[in-house]
């Protein structure tokens, strides 16, 4: 019994001894471990005692260079808990570094940062999602603190890498899976505004950082079903709504990001977005494509928005082999960045865009032609004919954005535009054209040559020139002209359209829309000014030009019922904006040309172009005749259109277009009270006034070489050349030797010549009679155009003539002081077609 009390005084003793120990080695432990020690409680489910977290927040505060060593006990006790799998402690010391962190700004808090970095490391790193949150709720904690200096050694490139990661979070459970990828662009955020402030630290804008944040953002930022449908169903609406929607902090992220860019990161942001969208084919359909550069163009600053115009067409060039799809893709995006860059500065790219627009039409024209001349029976028909419709898709969007870029320009840069459009624009047997036209073929030529019209259409609409010089200089309407004698009437049509825009300076073509008989003009409302001197020297130099494109584009065969109309608005947009006395009278003399041309019929036109032509001079009169407001010439327009309406309807408009509309079997037996007479027009005319002498001339249109630079009719061999005599009102290129058929009849008009001494006076009457009235400038352009066309036929034969035949003994050639021969083999001589039998 001693021994068992003996025993216990023994044990209570050592009891006693080892609390006496322990109380002294706690006694000997430093402060701060103590207070951080005091902060966990022994039940983690109690959470953060608060009162020792005062204590230990005041110690920090009052010797903050004890920080370092608190920040390192706390890391130390959380990494041992992370191991151990002790949420509630992790929890708790993460919400003491955090108000530590709060309560504390000093220069010795960047020690305890990192020590604060290295848990947040730690807790992204485990496997557990609620760890990861919560290490990522701390971090932008932390970004939000605006530090006093910048630690130009702190590196975030692991917390790039994680964020990223968790951005593609592919969690099992759907709900989770939202709150990784929200965890993980709240991260990315907190990373940009902790890093982009400061200029020094630049390194979140290099590749390998771009590569990673952007392609995460736009991941999120599409739809989250169509990301979401390949790994299991959908989140639930009460989890998408618990808190952020992913998609909508990616966004605002992205929009963030971009607004921080400066003029040396722009593009290492921009670059990973043509990555992303070319890996996951977002180009086809493009939605998501053109609303991620919509954010681009709307974020960035406005004098970087040539940046990323010059990224999307050098993406448009690397891809210029893919499918006709994606090209136009690409290509709307373009439009729509335009479109916002448009409004504020565009920058020096502007030439830069329509020469690679106009490079990628020229491609996707000779895609199609290739595809059409491949093209085989059965399946591969179906094929060329869906990439065909593809490439038109292309086409059209190309010419959809010039025309928007174009039509946005100022007007100075606009005209700069319009005459690098028409440069590209190839006519044939000319070489002035600066598109390489060499692989297209005929077919491909002709629809450049359509495209190429249609965008400069577009970028001349609304164009508004004070002055017609400014608008159709003379190094612009003589390309343009050309075209408008193409054996095309669509290209013809084009050509009228662009000239239209240009010179309809009070927008007045919309009233004028449709070629119809108007009862009173005065009931549209035209507004016109008075000519300045500007247009009246304009249509001094080039009026006669202008004349004979529309008289000879009247007299095409080929002409439809919207050529009809659109020649009726250029005599009216003419006669409105340019119009004085002379040219008046200049425009009646031409409409009055066109009826007899419809007459006579030299061209053997159909007899639906002939009354078409009397319509459009019935309509052209009419008006013009109520634009001068002459009491007798409008008298006499009435009274023929009004027997016209009652014998001869085919003569008006509005009967000649309609579908099924009676036609004459020939015009030489009407009465002559159903045309418009020269006598009676020049009579009404001089009584108020006008100069009426010029009037009694018949308008001959001037003889130029434009025929055959914009036909394909005139090929010049180089061996022999044959000169054709022939009349001199009808250009020698369009003039088709015909056949005629031997008869009786043929054969008595042949030898019957009494009436051939009465037309050859008449003829000489009639030249006399044109040299003593018509305009001298008229004159002096016929006479010119024969010159030169005498000119280069004479130098082509005397080029022939003068050079001397090659010989097979050789020509003596000096080279270097001495007399060389050099002989031609009679096999490789060429000779005369005659010498050859």
């Amino acid at each position: 019994m001693d021994d068992f009390f003996l025993d216990a005084g023994n044990r209570k003793c050592t009891e006693q001894s080892l609390s006496r120990v322990c109380c002294c080695c706690s006694a000997l432990r430093p402060r701060y471990k103590r207070l951080v020690d005091n902060i966990f409680p022994e039940d983690p489910k109690d959470g953060l005692v608060k009162a020792d977290m005062e204590k230990l927040t005041f110690y920090a505060v009052s010797a903050p260079e004890k920080l370092d060593r608190i920040g390192s006990y706390l890391a130390e006790r959380l990494t041992r808990d992370v191991v151990r799998h002790r949420t509630g402690y992790v929890l708790i010391a993460m919400e003491a570094l955090d108000q530590l962190l709060m309560a504390c700004h000093s220069q010795s808090i960047k020690p305890f940062v990192e020590s604060f970095l290295h848990m947040v490391a730690k807790l992204l790193e485990s496997g557990e999602p609620k760890l990861q949150v919560l290490g990522t709720n701390s971090f932008v904690k932390f970004a939000n603190i605006e530090e006093d200096t910048p630690s130009y050694h702190r590196r975030y490139d692991f917390f790039v890498s994680r964020f990223s990661a968790m951005c593609h979070s592919y969690h099992s459970d759907p709900e989770t899976r939202t709150e990784i990828r929200i965890a993980g662009i709240r991260g990315i955020q907190g990373v940009v505004r902790k890093t982009v402030n400061d200029e020094l630290r630049a390194t979140i804008w290099e590749p390998q950082h771009m590569d990673k944040i952007v392609p995460s953002l736009l991941f999120n930022m599409q739809k989250i079903e169509e990301v979401d449908s390949r790994i299991g169903p959908p989140p639930s609406p009460s989890a998408a709504d618990k808190e952020e929607n992913p998609a909508v902090l990616a966004e605002n992220c992205f929009r963030e990001l971009l607004g921080r860019a400066s003029f040396g990161n722009m593009n290492n942001a921009v670059r990973p977005v043509f990555a992303h969208l070319d890996h996951h084919k977002l180009w086809d359909p493009n939605e998501f494509a053109v609303h991620c550069f919509k954010i681009i163009m709307y974020s960035i600053q406005a004098q970087y928005s040539h940046h990323v115009i010059q990224e999307i067409l050098g993406h448009l060039d690397a891809c210029k082999k893919d499918s006709p799809r994606v090209r136009a893709g690409i290509i709307q995006v373009l439009l729509e960045a335009v479109a916002i860059a448009a409004k504020g500065s565009i920058g020096p790219t502007v030439l830069e865009v329509f020469n690679t627009l106009l490079k990628h039409l020229r491609l996707s024209v000779e895609f199609e032609a290739n595809d059409l001349q491949g093209g085989s029976i059965g399946s591969a028909n179906l094929n060329t004919s869906s990439k065909d419709s593809d490439e038109k898709i292309v086409q059209n969007a190309i010419i959809q954005t010039i025309g928007f870029f174009g039509s946005n320009l100022p007007d100075y840069q606009r005209s700069e535009i319009m005459m690098f459009i028409m440069g590209k624009v190839p006519v044939f047997g000319t070489s002035t054209h600066t598109l390489d036209i060499s692989q297209l073929g005929d077919l491909g030529t002709r629809r450049i040559q359509i495209m190429l019209l249609r965008s400069l259409l577009m970028v001349t609409s609304g164009y508004k020139a004070k002055t017609i010089v400014t608008a159709l200089p003379g190094s612009f309407l003589d390309p343009l002209l050309s075209p408008s004698l193409m054996e095309d009437y669509e290209l013809r049509q084009l050509v009228l359209e662009v000239m239209h825009n240009l010179m309809d300076r009070h927008d007045n073509r919309a009233k004028l829309r449709g070629i119809r008989i108007i009862p009173d003009v005065a009931d549209l409302k035209i507004k016109r000014e008075k000519i300045c001197r500007q247009d009246t020297s304009f249509m001094k130099k080039n009026g006669q030009q202008l004349y004979r494109h529309i008289y000879l584009g009247c007299k095409e065969e080929d002409n439809v019922q919207k050529n009809y109309e659109l020649l009726y608005t250029s005599l009216a947009l003419i006669t409105i904006e340019l119009a004085n006395e002379e040219v008046v009278i200049d425009l009646i003399r031409l409409a009055i040309a066109l009826q007899d041309s419809a007459i006579i019929n030299e061209d053997n036109l159909s007899m639906f172009h002939r009354c078409g032509i009397m319509a459009l001079v019935a309509a052209y009169l009419n008006f013009v005749s109520q634009m001068i407001a002459v009491p007798a010439f409008c008298q006499h327009v009435s009274k023929v259109i009004e027997i016209r309406t009652m014998e001869a309807p085919y003569f008006l408009p509005e009967h000649i277009f309609r579908d099924k509309c009676m036609l004459p079997k020939s015009l030489e037996k009407h009465d002559k009270n159903l045309y418009f007479l020269t006598n009676k027009i020049a009579e009404s005319l001089g009584g108020s006034g006008y100069s009426v002498e010029r009037l009694t001339v018949p308008y001959v249109p001037q003889v130029t070489d434009e025929d055959r630079l914009s036909r394909r009719k005139s090929i010049v061999d180089t061996v022999s050349i044959q000169v054709d005599i022939l009349p001199n009102s009808i250009p020698s290129d369009d003039v088709v030797s015909n056949t005629e058929e031997i008869t009786f009849e043929a054969l008595k008009k042949a030898i019957d010549t009494s009436g051939m001494e009465e037309q050859e006076k008449e003829k000489r009457r009639l030249v006399i009679e044109k040299f003593q009235k018509a305009p001298f400038e008229e004159i002096a352009a016929q006479c010119e155009s024969k010159a030169n066309l005498l000119h280069d036929r004479l130098a082509q034969i005397l080029e022939l003539t003068i050079r001397p035949p090659p010989s097979p003994s050789g020509t003596l050639t000096i080279t270097s002081g001495h007399a060389q021969y050099q002989s031609v083999p009679v096999y490789e001589m060429k000779f005369p077609d005659l010498c050859v039998y």
